[in-house]
Order: C-alpha cells, then structure tokens, then sequence
C-alpha cells in the first residue's frame, strides 16, 4: 500500500451515529470511538483502538471531532 486509505467520519446525523468512509467507500454507521475503530480494522487498518482512533492524523472529522457523537432519540 502506498499510503494510508482516505478515511473520512461525516457529521452526527440527526437520528444518531456518524457516516464512516474508508477509501471511498461507505462502512456504516459509527455511534462511537470503538465503532470506527472496528470499521477500520475490518477494512484492514489493525492495531488501533479508541484512544488511537481519537489521535489519528489519518483520519478527517467533518462537522466536529472525535468528541462529537449525536444522540439516538428517545
């Protein structure tokens, strides 16, 4: 591999969770850290947990960070 795959975490939809986009292509839907940290290890990026997930230059947080998760409603 040349370098690392694009991953892209979109904005919290309004119903909860985040989009995960690893390499142009949709993984599902994250409700947390350990959520993408899953998604990305299914798409062979192994090694990495919550904290690593949090930190990671290559990842792209579009409409907040890692700390910004919508809540499912009630």
């Amino acid at each position: 591999m040349a370098g690392p795959l694009p991953v892209i975490v979109y904005p919290p939809s309004p119903t909860g969770g985040r989009r995960v986009r690893v390499d142009g292509e949709i993984l599902g839907l994250a409700h947390s850290l350990r959520d993408v940290a899953e998604f990305l290890r299914r798409a062979g990026l192994e090694g990495l947990d919550a904290d690593d997930v949090a930190r990671s230059e290559i990842i792209e947080w579009r409409g907040g960070g890692p700390q910004v998760w919508a809540e499912s409603p009630p």
